[in-house]
């Protein structure tokens, strides 16, 4: 099967079509989450796939304004509205300094979604730094879990802690579906 992986970086679109994935790259486990807004209403969800090749997120999100938002992985799972400061920082285990073009980067960082006039956009983005393995250091399922958050604005990919994104303006708790065929990576 083929797939294209669609990422933005520093704001440039790459596509990367043909990409075929191996029986050993199939995912192995798998986590979800449904994305509320401040209003706690439903705008996306995200499945997360563990690969060979690295951590597999799908990303869906409609009824988000349009232009440019960050997404970040932060610390904990736990989604309050309106502010979602309940999900805690960025997901930083390495303690390391925000931002992809700041020479460092952490876990947390993601790339920028560019969201259409019509509100809705689909994503894949690839993460070789994250986990969904337990015990890892960097295991999104950690015991305080993890969540995924859109950010008002565009990340900078430089300013340190959170690239100048702007209010979190949707969140949601990260939870384990299950482990499905494939390598476990151990």
């Amino acid at each position: 099967m083929q797939r294209a992986i669609r990422c933005t970086l520093a704001g440039a679109a790459v596509l990367l079509a043909g990409w075929t994935l191996s029986a050993s790259a199939q995912p192995s486990m798998i986590a979800h989450t449904q994305i509320k807004n401040q209003q706690g209403k439903f705008v996306g969800y995200a499945d997360l796939m563990e690969t060979a090749g690295g951590l597999l997120i799908r990303l869906m999100v409609k009824d988000i304004e349009a232009g440019q938002h960050a997404v970040h992985i932060h610390a904990v799972g736990k989604c309050e509205p309106p502010s979602f400061e309940s999900a805690g920082p960025h997901f930083n285990p390495d303690h390391r300094a925000h931002g992809i073009l700041s020479g460092e980067g952490h876990v947390g960082d993601l790339p920028n979604i560019h969201v259409p006039d019509s509100g809705t956009t689909e994503v894949e983005m690839l993460t070789t730094r994250a986990t969904l393995r337990p015990g890892q250091p960097n295991s999104l399922l950690d015991r305080d879990g993890s969540s995924l958050v859109i950010h008002s604005g565009s990340d900078d990919y430089r300013t340190d802690p959170a690239g100048d994104s702007g209010e979190r303006i949707a969140c949601g708790v990260l939870t384990s579906e299950s482990t499905v065929g494939g390598s476990t990576g151990k």
